[in-house]
């Protein structure tokens, strides 16, 4: 994520929605500012496509929905606006949606080097005032691991990690995977980010 220019205006929400229909690329919208999402590696790319097919396989016939990264999520009580690199939203109120999600169950980011910190940090701040958020997926692009932030019935946040071998479970849509499948054909180790 990149700021536009620091002599950039502020823009309103409506603003920034006009301003980004014109764009070629995608920008994130915090306080105001707007921020540039780079471009991601094979890896990143190819993972995030077996997770949407995943995803969307196992929740064809069900009344939820899943996002790629080109659906914007909004923040929940805040004119703030993301785009997550998988989302879910089993929510009645978010089937008419047409700009924005408001209320996923599910978030997934895969990792890269220059945004591993901000989504394990900053990111996942804005993401967890989400009510309707119960599961955030973090997933790595240079070996088969995966972190699972997941409400508990008590509203606290605990990490499950995943290695290889391990049955990912995403309790939120009611699906239990093999790790293996979300880095079905992805080769480690030749990758170098934009």
């Amino acid at each position: 994520m990149i700021a536009v220019r620091d002599d950039f205006p502020k823009l309103t929400p409506e603003e920034y929605f006009d301003w980004e229909e014109q764009q070629q690329i995608r920008h994130e919208y915090i306080d105001g500012e707007v921020y540039a999402m780079t471009g991601g590696t094979l890896n990143h790319s190819e993972i995030a496509s077996n997770l949407n097919f995943l995803l969307k396989s196992h929740l064809r016939k069900g009344g939820c929905r899943v996002f790629n990264s080109d659906a914007r999520v909004n923040i929940h009580n805040s004119n703030d606006y993301v785009y997550p690199d998988a989302s879910v939203s089993c929510d009645e109120r978010d089937r008419s949606a047409t700009k924005f999600l408001s209320h996923p169950c599910l978030i997934i980011e895969v990792l890269s080097a220059s945004t591993e910190a901000y989504d394990r940090g900053d990111k996942f701040g804005l993401y967890r005032r989400s009510p309707s958020l119960q599961d955030y997926l973090l997933v790595s692009t240079n070996k088969i691991a995966i972190d699972i932030y997941h409400k508990n019935d008590q509203g606290r946040w605990e990490i499950i990690s995943y290695a290889a071998g391990d049955l990912v479970e995403l309790d939120c849509i009611n699906l239990t995977l093999p790790i293996e499948e979300v880095f079905e054909n992805i080769v480690f180790g030749n990758e170098q980010e934009p």
